[in-house]
């Protein structure tokens, strides 16, 4: 059974160890760290910029996934400009030995439950870049939904403009 938990320092082994393919990194951090490869002080200082020792601090959530076999997968959750009913998913990443096997759709699934059931919120939304196939299909199978976007956003990584793709899922779509 799969099961969240508030991140730990812990963990910033772990998510470094998925990363060591460079552009699974880049399609990961989105450019939010300087260079690759990355390390695991990088991430945990990264955290620690959000929410100092309270992993409540600032509407920042970072969360980790595990089953019996250990740590699976993370993400963070995070509510937009201090909107209570609008929570952003971001950074997820699974376990490069357990990629394709279902463990991002359990876990976006947990974390929707956890979203909608615990935290009160009425959308959830996350942002894919069109390059990540693999990541929009999870994302599109959990029931995320392509939203509108008044402009095209991209976000420049390794001298390449990357189109980002916003995705939404409603408390009442959810249901």
């Amino acid at each position: 059974m799969l099961r969240l938990r508030p991140y730990k320092s812990c963990d910033a082994e772990e998510i470094t160890g998925w990363l060591t393919d460079e552009d699974v990194f880049y399609k990961w951090s989105g450019g939010r760290f300087g260079s690759f490869p990355v390390c695991a002080k990088d991430i945990d200082d990264k955290y620690r910029l959000h929410n100092g020792d309270c992993a409540e601090q600032d509407n920042f959530y970072p969360v980790t996934a595990f089953d019996d076999s250990g740590v699976v997968g993370h993400f963070i959750m995070r509510y937009i400009h201090g909107d209570k009913r609008i929570l952003r998913f971001g950074w997820v990443i699974v376990d490069a030995a357990k990629r394709g096997k279902s463990y991002g759709s359990r876990m976006l699934k947990q974390g929707l439950k956890y979203a909608f059931e615990i935290l009160g919120a009425e959308k959830v939304t996350i942002g894919v870049f069109e390059n990540n196939l693999p990541a929009y299909r999870c994302y599109k199978a959990v029931g995320f939904q392509e939203a509108f976007m008044e402009k095209e956003e991209t976000a420049e990584i390794k001298g390449e403009k990357w189109k980002i793709i916003e995705l939404e899922i409603t408390k009442e779509m959810y249901a």
